[in-house]
């Protein structure tokens, strides 16, 4: 086990390395950071001397050097449009980047995988041919346009749920905003949930169902039936256990999914989130903002891929077999 969690840090060090090489590679090529940060009157003195303080002029070893450490300290520079620290403007959003995210894996796991084990108990029924048709559609329309779909459907026509925004939010602590604990907060978090967690329902339901298939055809199934086991048991204790071994891999990477392409999401519904923020950031050419998501995101990856690895190794004993 030691030996395993090792291992997956090692790469997980490895990956953020090379993530963070790509996100200082902006600093120095996409645009001067000097041009972003004085106005045209400046004169070349204070550039220079802005240049120097800065350390724009070190080497390239000690800058990335300089930059890795302030990055692991979660200190990415300052804002070129907002002119506040990158850290302090993430702080306000992380909170509904990360409840959006939530609620749309709670919707796509409690729906999906329902769908999945009954397509696949009843695989010939009416029920479980609409299922498939309903995983198809939100499988093959694109993101943007269920989210613009949705807010025809329940808000420009049926005017029961709003169109953009997060609602009312409750302060939590120093820092944490949540929209849980008000109406308004709850109602304004359905559609874009939704819209966010329909690829990974859809995704989760044909898993299941294309999992749950070829368990029931195995020997221990069969074995497990001619005993006389009720169905129940056998579907439930034994078949489905075995499904979610895949299922577990699938979805650790797609709950990572959906945090680092909630963008067009949030800029669909106007979601005060990182993804609405970023987008904001390549409009403006704000490289902080834009290096700081690209770390966040890469770490919250790397950090849920390890944890789904640590699960994956204690379901499947073929993961242990051989191994310190």
């Amino acid at each position: 086990m030691i030996g395993f969690a090792t291992r997956r840090i090692v790469q997980a060090m490895i990956v953020m390395l090379v993530v963070a090489l790509l996100a200082f590679t902006m600093f120095r090529f996409v645009g001067d950071p000097i041009n972003q940060m004085v106005g045209i009157e400046t004169s070349i003195e204070e550039r220079e001397a802005l240049r120097e303080r800065l350390g724009l002029n070190d080497p390239v070893p000690v800058q990335f050097f300089r930059f890795v450490t302030k990055a692991a300290q979660f200190d990415f520079g300052t804002s070129y449009q907002f002119r506040q620290p990158v850290s302090e403007l993430f702080a306000k959003r992380i909170p509904a980047t990360l409840e959006l995210s939530f609620a749309s894996a709670v919707f796509a796991l409690v729906v999906g995988i329902p769908m999945g084990i009954y397509a696949g108990l009843n695989r010939e029924s009416p029920v479980s041919k609409l299922f498939l048709s309903v995983s198809l559609i939100g499988i093959s329309l694109p993101t943007f346009f269920i989210g613009i779909l949705l807010i025809f459907l329940f808000s420009v026509t049926l005017q029961w749920l709003p169109s953009f925004g997060r609602g009312e939010t409750v302060q939590i602590g120093s820092w944490w905003t949540t929209g849980f604990l008000t109406i308004s907060g709850l109602k304004a978090l359905i559609l874009p949930s939704i819209t966010l967690g329909l690829y990974q329902m859809t995704l989760i339901m044909r898993l299941i169902r294309a999992e749950m298939l070829e368990v029931i055809r195995t020997d221990y199934i069969k074995f497990a039936r001619a005993r006389g086991l009720p169905d129940r048991l056998v579907n439930f204790r034994h078949a489905l256990k075995n499904t979610l071994v895949p299922v577990i891999t699938i979805t650790g990477l797609q709950l990572g999914a959906i945090i680092a392409f909630a963008t067009i999401t949030e800029t669909v519904f106007q979601w005060p989130g990182m993804g609405l923020m970023f987008l904001q950031a390549v409009q403006n050419v704000d490289i902080p903002i834009m290096s700081a998501y690209l770390l966040l995101t890469a770490f919250l990856f790397v950090t849920i891929n390890f944890i789904v690895d640590i699960l994956y190794f204690f379901i499947d004993p073929r993961l242990r077999v051989g191994r310190p």
